[in-house]
């Protein structure tokens, strides 16, 4: 088989928001429903194998916008890291089943991000039905309406997968992952790499202790989803406590399996922040020199650093500047150069005036004030 356009539909299944199964977690290119469809009757489906034909070909399609703008301005898409992860995979076995699973069982969140909404966090229930933006009159959306079900109809690919990536809601909060863990763990199916994005406030949960869980397994990543420190941290991630996340950050260290990075999403609230967040985990210990993972945030618009006024990018770009030199990891100062490519690569300011807007907003709803951080 040659090389597709992109990977994705040839190995990964993401499930999303009420059972939605799409080409992954950014590009709304629909396959079908878990809970109405089968695991086969969807991989093997019309409209996947449309999409693999149109990759094959080398064509591109026009939803999967955030790779196509993110690689434009000469940062790192999935699609380019899906290609690095899994590039000695075995191109025969391509439509055999899924390798890479990427599971929402639902919104259940116990943070309320400003970046997020009330579709990914059951804990913005409250606010989302005061500013008139919930979905629908319950606070938790289920993804995945029956677990048994899930897990007999997906037996095979879930044995033999190479990779779970487990996202919000948040995952260290959501019983149904400890429930496949324990599954996997109960079905010696324990090769596989854990990846989390998790905003790391939990290690313990109901009756479950998740580092002896991940015992089992040999390679768990944590990509700990934090904005930035202390104050304005919490101000960003609403409901996060600083002291905690260091602690449970101390609890991995006897784990050697267990890779520790601090993910920070770049948004216009924390984009002149990133450099002095980078230094305050690395002097700290929090985190080693390279383990500093950016996700730069598309939407919502009035969120995207391409926002910003054209004086504020040139400050913030002098920050970053500063920030980069010889002395740190390539990465690290590619990473930065990322963020001021993109932030340069589009002028979107027509939207700054709705964030001064929606923040303001907020800030009336929450008793907060930006301005004062």
């Amino acid at each position: 088989m040659s090389k597709p356009y992109c990977l994705l539909p040839f190995i990964h299944l993401h499930v999303g928001d009420r059972g939605q199964v799409n080409a992954c977690c950014v590009a709304k290119i629909p396959f079908g429903n878990i809970n109405e469809q089968s695991l086969d009757e969807i991989w093997n489906g019309a409209a996947i194998n449309n999409l693999r034909d149109k990759f094959l070909k080398g064509e591109t399609d026009k939803r999967c916008e955030v790779c196509h703008k993110l690689e434009a301005s000469g940062g790192e898409s999935i699609r380019l890291e899906t290609f690095e992860k899994f590039k000695d995979l075995d191109t025969d076995n391509f439509d055999k089943y899924p390798v890479y699973f990427d599971i929402r069982f639902s919104n259940v969140c116990n943070f309320r991000c400003r970046t997020c909404w009330h579709g990914a966090s059951s804990r913005w229930f409250k606010d989302a039905k005061a500013l008139g933006t919930n979905i629908g009159e319950e606070a938790i959306i289920t993804n995945i309406q029956d677990f048994d079900y899930f897990i007999s109809n997906s037996k095979e690919a879930l044995l033999n997968a190479q990779e779970f990536y487990f996202a919000g809601g948040e995952p260290l909060v959501t019983e149904e992952h400890y429930k496949l863990l324990e599954w996997l763990i109960d079905n010696n199916a324990t090769t596989a790499r854990l990846r989390y994005n998790t905003n790391f406030s939990k290690l313990t949960f109901k009756h479950y202790k998740i580092l002896e869980l991940w015992s089992h397994f040999p390679d768990v990543e944590i990509l700990a989803s934090i904005d930035a420190s202390h104050v304005l941290g919490a101000y960003i991630r609403k409901d996060m406590v600083w002291n905690t996340i260091v602690e449970n950050r101390e609890l991995l260290r006897p784990h050697s399996q267990i890779r520790f990075k601090i993910a920070p999403t770049i948004s216009l609230l924390n984009v002149a922040h990133i450099p002095s967040l980078y230094l305050e985990c690395l002097t700290s210990g929090m985190i080693d020199k390279e383990d500093f993972y950016i996700n730069i945030l598309e939407r919502p618009a009035y969120y995207n650093i391409q926002a910003l006024p054209i004086e504020q990018k040139e400050t913030i770009a002098q920050i970053y500047l500063e920030a980069m030199s010889d002395d740190q990891p390539v990465m690290i100062n590619k990473s930065f150069q990322e963020i001021l490519d993109y932030m340069f690569a589009e002028d979107r300011s027509k939207h700054y005036a709705t964030f001064l807007q929606k923040t303001n907003q907020l800030d009336t709803l929450r008793k907060e004030k930006f301005s004062d951080l």
